[in-house]
């Protein structure tokens, strides 16, 4: 056995207008957990699913375990020992534990599945690594953190000995990715490999043992973990020294301009979405909301803007809202930044003068008394949008879909802070956003806040969450089983309460 693992040569992948990856070289080695690095854009994730035969490159080598690999599938990448776990689960919900580990390799007894020769497999396997499983549970019924187990439990039922993790504790709780961790460590100390991409470079940190930092599709450099630091490593990543703490002033906080009392979001015949949640938001705060995806979180953000129907009351600056919808909820100086910029935020195909007053399209000054468009106006408010905000490239012209993560977040947070609204409502508003960008949207909110706005804040990002909140309150099953201030927590209390357990304190 050699001591690289993996080792990429030259990996080059074009796409029309999009240089993904540039000749992109480094190796993996047997014994370590290998970070890979970079903003969103930088070609971390078209590179992995080169690796794992999902994209061909254009050209370049792949050599595995000494010896050169044609990777045409992931058929070919499992046969090498390749397993990959993508950040969204490829589980289906209505199987059992042990069925979707078995899918595509069952054992065979002549014609039919021999199962008690699998179920005794994967039992045996299980315990070697570690794992607590009802095999026999439905994966609609586990939460993510098991769910990632399965995925793991299903790469190594094939044999995977080069483990690709796509950030895999983006769901996760503090504890679940603590949990990780010690499998990684333990799995690498039996001679394997893992290739770990994560934006959260305090968990890098923690287990890798090299990293490689990708930047605008290139190699910008590999270090030992041991020598380098976060902020090294986000300067590498952007070119540049980025601050990675938030930096605010304590809170001064008015009048409730939120209240939201007795709150329910229901479908038939299911559980309850949000149950019974009531909380104020006040003027020059941040409040967040942290829990694991799945917690009802995103059904309590579209009651509040007029997405969903409700049961419950919901006051703006103390009024409330009859028949509420979206348009309503916005004329009373409500904006919102949703979790889904694609879906919910921007028209890709409309150009940045157009998505930068979507909202406010039909209101003066960008309409007259007849309802025309003033395009004159349009494009002076447009243009000091972008310049504002920094968005990039500066063309008002250029449609949305062609701008990068974080300049069409920036065009978003930009639409939504422009109109001087007073209750910002903010929706994993740094998902898929470069750390430049992200510095850059959390000043942005911070001053939001100085300004006297209410800022609800709901991420699935703990530091997020902690490092912009005034006060956080956790969900989990739809309700807020917790309120804390960030400086009087910590990691793992926080997330006690977001697996539903409440801590004791001494």
């Amino acid at each position: 056995m050699t001591e690289v693992a993996l080792e990429l040569k030259c990996i080059t992948k074009r796409y029309p207008l999009v240089l993904a990856n540039d000749c992109i070289s480094f190796d993996v080695r047997w014994g370590e957990v290998h970070a890979v690095v970079g903003e969103n854009g930088a070609g971390k994730s078209t590179l992995m699913k080169i690796v794992y035969g999902m994209v061909k490159p254009d050209q370049g080598e792949i050599w595995v375990d000494g010896k050169r690999a044609d990777i045409r599938s992931p058929a070919d990448a499992i046969a090498l020992g390749i397993g990959m776990v993508h950040q969204h689960f490829m589980l289906v919900d209505v199987f059992t534990v042990l069925e979707n580990v078995l899918l595509g390799g069952e054992p065979k007894k002549g014609l039919a599945i021999d199962i008690d020769v699998a179920r005794r497999t994967v039992a045996e396997l299980l315990e070697e690594i570690g794992f607590e499983l009802d095999l026999d549970a439905r994966i609609e019924d586990l939460p993510v953190g098991l769910q990632q187990r399965v995925e793991i439990l299903k790469t190594l039922y094939r044999k995977a000995r080069i483990l690709i993790l796509d950030e895999p504790t983006a769901v996760l709780t503090p504890q679940e990715s603590t949990e990780l961790f010690r499998f990684l460590r333990s799995f690498v100390a039996r001679g394997n490999a893992v290739v770990f991409i994560s934006h959260k470079l305090g968990e890098v940190m923690e287990v890798s043992d090299r990293v490689t930092v990708i930047r605008d599709g290139r190699v910008v450099g590999t270090v030992e973990t041991k020598e380098t630091s976060p902020p090294e490593l986000a300067r590498m990543m952007v070119g540049r020294e980025v601050i990675l703490t938030v930096d605010k002033k304590p809170a001064e906080p008015g009048d409730a301009l939120l209240s939201v009392e007795d709150l329910w979001v229901e479908e038939a015949g299911k559980k309850p979405r949000v149950a019974g949640v009531s909380f104020q938001v006040r003027a020059g705060e941040i409040v967040g909301i942290a829990g694991v995806e799945g917690n009802g979180q995103s059904e309590l953000v579209e009651a509040i803007t007029g997405l969903r129907p409700y049961r419950g009351l919901i006051r703006y600056q103390g009024e409330i809202i009859t028949r509420p919808d979206a348009r309503r909820v916005r004329e009373h100086r409500v904006s919102h930044i949703p979790e889904d910029r694609n879906a919910r935020g921007l028209v890709l195909d409309f150009p940045t003068r157009d998505n930068v007053i979507l909202g406010d399209h039909h209101r003066q000054p960008f309409t007259d008394a007849m309802g025309f468009f003033r395009d004159p106006e349009i494009d002076r408010y447009a243009q000091e949008v972008v310049e504002t905000f920094d968005v990039r490239p500066r063309s008002i012209q250029l449609s949305a879909r062609h701008y990068s993560g974080g300049n069409a977040q920036k065009i978003i947070v930009g639409r939504e802070l422009s109109r001087k609204p007073k209750i910002l409502i903010a929706a994993q508003p740094s998902r898929g956003v470069d750390i430049g960008a992200i510095e850059f949207i959390h000043q942005r909110i911070v001053e939001a806040r100085d300004q006297g706005m209410a800022v609800l804040l709901v991420s699935a990002d703990l530091n997020e969450v902690m490092n912009l909140s005034d006060r956080i309150l956790v969900m989990f099953e739809g309700k807020i089983v917790g309120e804390v201030r960030p400086e009087e927590t910590n990691e793992e209390e926080m997330g006690l309460l977001m697996a539903g357990v409440t801590p004791s304190r001494a």
